[in-house]
């Protein structure tokens, strides 16, 4: 019997190198989800403009954590922790490609 976990996992990771990829950056996905089949550690699961991610896709993501309608970005920070942003994936493909991160530009990285 297949791990419908896993399989879920493997198809959100190629979702999004799939999308990067369609986006003008350069993506690539771990083989085995594990970080180490690319030189990386192993919780790397994808690397995207030079980027190096690992990805959790969940059944429910809690509303805090998500930016509202009225706002762009959503800011955290745990006590005595670094402050993380929250934002929209494709926005984020946008912020990459007006960097200058493109297939061109990062192709090199991605080996």
């Amino acid at each position: 019997m297949p791990n419908r976990s896993k399989q879920k996992g493997n198809g959100f990771e190629r979702e999004i190198v799939n999308q990067a990829i369609a986006s003008g950056i350069p993506a690539k996905r771990a083989w085995g989800s594990n970080g180490e089949a690319m030189g990386e550690h192993k919780e790397v699961d994808v690397k995207f403009g030079g980027y190096k991610a690992q990805l959790k896709r969940r059944a429910r993501i809690p509303d805090y954590l998500k930016p509202s309608e009225h706002v762009d970005i959503q800011i955290l920070r745990e006590d005595n922790g670094t402050s993380l942003v929250v934002l929209d994936w494709f926005d984020y493909l946008d912020l990459l490609k007006a960097a200058g991160i493109s297939n061109e530009a990062r192709n090199s990285e991605m080996d």
